[in-house]
């Protein structure tokens, strides 16, 4: 066959002429009136180019452009999607006052034809971009451009893996090149190993926010840094650090270079980390001791983990680091240690993590559940090495998906219907979404059931097109497609779509496979199960537990009620969430962070199975689906053991017998109630409108007014706070707290507490410490949990008792300053409580964020 291509591209008529604008905005990505105009150009050709409405619109025939161009339906289609797409980018711009946040990400999963993402943390962040132009945030993001992306699977019949990478063309993708004013390409220079490495500036256009991508294959460049950005997690070590070296130091200069001034940057997980090392180096070069600019720096950084293992923060050797940074330190002008020790943590010195780096570089730290945040803080409480980890700065902002990027069509066209077209103003008002409560149990369901033929229709064509490209036997296409039947779409169907990661456990329920075969091969209430999912190429455990589930998908007993689909990408995601009817998840707990497949299926109305882990111990309402608490042991094979035989029961005691609970009619009346309690539960709570919302108030505003407090006298206030603390730290070891009195074992309530104390201050002054009284009640019994959502809502508890004990003026026989608590209870019961001194400093973002605490 010939290699050369020659490419006849078509005249696009003027009646259509926005149909490249259009295809240039990822706007296309979340509407669907937009995306259909291209499909319906050439739906065949659409399939071809996997959506990619760029490539479809350089490869279609002229003669379908002129018809199209020409057909009346189309043309009012397409003003009407014109006229939304106009309307949207031209409503009400950021305040002037607004500060500009800058987010940066690894990954990010906008759309399938655009591959530059592997996972949850690249869609996360597409959605976090989608939700930011919804919101209308003064937001600008930033990320890599890679030239193949993320690798394409297939498996053969043995179950074996494998990874092909196809080469990005970027007239396929939504980018075009940053110019400057006479054309030029706009580059930013970035010393690594004692060499420039130059990447070029790119950016796409997600409604109204703009990304900015870097790629290093330039010219300028030798061929190994021309590399650097070829594969997403691909390459060992020395790309991973410069990789994450033109991320952080080189979109820092992007930003710069395009006359952009952030007031908050945001790290999505902490591949970006080393940005805080280039605003370091611009405090520096404007004046700033190294002390004040990291100061500076963290006041305006924001960090958010998404990684509840150790093992699975990003980490370099200290060799490769100095190898790779040596041009940085000799800028900077500060000893290689000041600089390591941002990295080191007390178990592996010998390294330079990127987490630890983030949380020195910032004083706003979140994970993205509650129970991730609680794991957070263990995992990271060496940082506060005095502060109890459920205390330590470490908060929490639940995930949520874009709604209208994940909502079915049929589903969106459902609630114009029946609740109006202002329902995708209204996400985040449960009020509102009671309406769907309202809907005629057969109406739903039949609403569902479009969802899922479509579904099904899809995946058996996925399935055909896969078999006829291998020449596999249609004999066996059609054993393993005898469920995936659109004509009948009442056959109970599973899902399980992620990254094959060990701990996700994907093939839990293979463990035990009489049990699943007894489950799935019921001849009266068969069940069906999907799978998809990525095994990362260097992860063996994983693609071992992919080829499993294959190899039991071709199996003479498990044939066509178990479906292995390979390749699984964003549009396959899709599909699966909208049209499956139960959702499984069963990670090992807690090392779920979030999980967001979950949510997307439960806004189409699909109902989880799952360990009771990220969102969905938040979620769960115990009649919007299935939780399913996780076993309390340690071994790992009774853990397994356990957890499977627990979702096993639920699967058999109560969600086959309820589905298939019909009674003579099409669908189980309670099944239905609980489909629309799903959406009526998880809409309003995890739509990504909340989350960016919550970001914003209650990160965002804090760190962009925080940075402003230490820096609105110029350098003054940040390097007399950093001097502060410098004090503090070289004093605390002698302060010491002494109880002068002994607090009454009873107290009316009327009456009053008082407590003295004797504070051994070791030269710090009075008003450099907070002495403080903190009960928690024990009986009537405490809250057992922090809020759901967010840990920056505000909430009032009536269970804490904390007040403020004052110094008396006195000095006891040691010369120690007394400090005194005269207070009133607020409630009664029993409390149990403590009296600690730690530093206080009015400039301080976090009381603890210094890690020092005294306790008695």
């Amino acid at each position: 066959m010939p290699k050369q291509l020659i490419e006849i591209y078509p005249a696009i008529p003027a009646a259509i002429a926005r149909l490249p604008e259009l295809a240039s905005n990822l706007f296309f990505s979340w509407h669907r009136p937009t995306r259909a105009l291209f499909e319906d150009l050439d739906p065949e050709l659409w399939k071809q180019v996997n959506g990619n409405p760029r490539l479809m619109l350089r490869c279609v025939n002229q003669e379908g452009l002129d018809a199209a161009a020409s057909d009346v339906l189309y043309l009012e289609r397409y003003r009407q999607v014109i006229a939304r797409f106009d309307g949207y980018l031209s409503a009400s711009a950021p305040r002037a006052d607004e500060p500009l946040i800058a987010y940066f990400c690894a990954e990010y999963g906008f759309h399938e034809s655009f591959p530059i993402y592997s996972g949850g943390l690249g869609i996360l962040a597409g959605d976090h971009c989608k939700a930011a132009s919804d919101e209308r945030l003064n937001f600008v993001a930033v990320g890599l451009l890679y030239m193949q992306g993320y690798f394409v699977q297939s498996v053969d019949n043995d179950g074996v893996q494998h990874a092909h990478y196809n080469e990005n063309d970027p007239r396929d993708l939504p980018v075009e090149a940053v110019r400057d004013a006479t054309g030029n390409w706009l580059q930013v220079a970035v010393r690594i190993a004692g060499r420039d490495v130059i990447a070029r500036l790119w950016k796409t256009k997600v409604g109204r926010v703009l990304v900015y991508l870097l790629d290093t294959n330039c010219q300028q460049n030798n061929v190994e840094d021309r590399e650097i950005t070829h594969r997403l997690y691909g390459g060992d070590a020395s790309v991973r650090i410069r990789q994450e070296m033109i991320l952080g130091l080189g979109g820092v200069r992007a930003l710069r270079m395009v006359g952009l001034a952030p007031a908050v940057w945001h790290m999505n997980e902490g591949h970006a980390a080393f940005l805080i090392l280039e605003l370091v180096r611009e405090g520096i070069a404007r004046g700033l001791e190294f002390a004040a600019a990291l100061e500076a720096a963290a006041a305006q950084c924001v960090f958010t983990t998404h990684t509840p293992v150790a093992a699975g923060h990003d980490a370099f050797e200290t060799g490769l680091f100095l190898h790779c940074f040596q041009d940085f330190l000799v800028e900077v002008n500060v000893p290689p240690e000041s600089v390591l020790a941002l990295g080191r943590t007390p178990a592996a010195a010998q390294t330079f993590n990127m987490t630890r780096l983030a949380l020195n570089g910032s004083r706003h730290v979140n994970g993205v559940s509650r129970i991730h945040s609680a794991v957070s803080s263990r995992l990271l409480a060496d940082r506060w090495p005095e502060i109890p980890a459920e205390e330590n700065p470490v908060g929490y902002v639940t995930n949520g998906v874009h709604v209208p990027t994940f909502l079915s069509q049929i589903w969106s066209r459902f609630f114009d219907q029946k609740l109006g077209g202002e329902w995708r103003q209204r996400l985040s008002e449960p009020e509102f979404w009671r309406g769907v409560e309202q809907v005629p149990d057969a109406e739903f369901w039949q609403t569902a059931q479009q969802v899922k033929v479509r579904m099904l229709a899809g995946v058996r064509a996925r399935l055909a097109r896969e078999y006829a490209d291998k020449g596999l036997s249609t004999v066996q296409l059609r054993h393993i497609t005898r469920l995936l039947d659109p004509e009948r779409p009442n056959v109970l169907t599973l899902g399980f779509a992620r990254r094959f990661a060990t701990y996700k456990r994907a093939s839990l329920l293979l463990r035990d496979r009489a049990r699943l075969a007894r489950l799935l091969n019921a001849e009266e209430r068969p069940v069906l199960i999907l799978f998809a999912g990525k095994a990362h190429p260097a992860d063996h455990p994983g693609q071992q537990v992919l080829r499993e589930i294959k190899l039991l998908m071709l199996s003479p007993e498990f044939s066509g009620n178990v479906v292995f689909l390979e390749d699984y990408d964003l549009r396959l995601a899709r599909w699966l969430v909208t049209g499956v009817d139960v959702w499984l998840n069963n990670p090992v707990a807690p090392l779920e962070a979030s999980g967001t497949s979950g949510i997307k299926a439960a806004i189409n109305g699909r109902l989880n199975v799952s360990i009771l882990d990220g969102w969905w111990a938040e979620g769960f309402d115990q009649d919007n689906g299935w939780g399913v608490p996780a076993a309390d042991v340690q071994d790992a094979e009774r853990r397994d053991a356990l957890d499977a035989a627990a979702m096993f029961s639920v699967l058999e005691e109560e969600v086959v017998p309820l589905y298939y609970a019909r009674n003579g009619r099409s669908f189980s009346p309670e099944w239905v109630r609980r489909c629309k309690r799903a959406m009526t539960s998880v809409i309003p709570r995890f739509n990504m409108s909340r989350v960016v919302q919550d970001y914003t108030l209650g990160l965002y505003y804090p760190a962009a007014q925080q940075y402003e407090r230490l820096m609105h006298n110029g350098a003054s206030a940040v390097s007399a706070f950093v001097a502060w603390k410098q004090r503090v730290r070289a004093l605390w070891g002698g302060v010491a707290l002494c109880r002068l009195t002994d607090p009454p074992r009873e107290l009316p309530r009327a009456g009053h507490l008082n407590v003295r104390m004797a504070v051994s201050l070791n030269g710090l002054n009075s008003t450099d410490v907070r002495v403080e009284f903190v009960a928690r009640r024990v009986l009537p019994r405490s809250r057992v949990a922090m809020p759901p959502l967010s840990s920056y809502r505000e909430e009032s508890y009536d269970d804490a008792w904390r007040a403020l004990l004052q110094p008396t003026g006195e000095m006891d026989g040691a010369g120690a300053t007394v400090y005194e608590l005269d207070a009133t209870p607020q409630n009664c019961g029993q409390f149990a409580f403590e009296i600690r001194v730690y530093p206080w400093h009015e400039l301080m973002t976090q009381p603890f964020e210094l890690g020092l605490l005294k306790r008695l």
